[in-house]
């Protein structure tokens, strides 16, 4: 009797235990900054991004931040357009020359604003 006292008290604190942690536990966020989005480009830019990669940066919304929202929507747009994931596959360029030449302007873009930002937070 006494070991079926035990084995039940120390699994009524372990399940205790795992309600506790999951009630005080929050769902984790991934905040996509302008630091990926410009890693993503130039990966991009260097061939080196998989298609993979590229829709799971590109595929989650941005919330906390319109302007990069703005860019990511861009990129969705030039994959749309341009995207040829097909020859990517094959050891090609995931984009045409036509979106590598929007990419590099995005990414040029983007860089300016990020510039801007910090030379007014000083």
């Amino acid at each position: 009797m006494a070991t079926f006292l035990l084995t039940f008290v120390v699994c009524l604190l372990i399940c205790g235990f795992m309600v506790a942690a999951l009630l005080l536990s929050r769902t984790p966020r991934y905040r996509t900054s302008a630091d990926d989005l410009l890693t993503l480009l130039d990966e991009t830019l260097e061939n080196r991004v998989s298609e993979a990669r590229w829709y799971t940066i590109v595929g989650y919304p941005i919330r906390h931040d319109p302007y990069l929202e703005n860019v990511r929507r861009r990129c969705q747009a030039i994959m749309d357009e341009y995207g040829q994931p097909w020859r990517f596959e094959q050891g090609g360029a995931l984009f045409s020359a036509t979106g590598i030449e929007e990419i590099r302007a995005l990414r040029e873009h983007l860089t300016a604003r990020l510039s801007l930002n910090d030379r007014r937070a000083f």
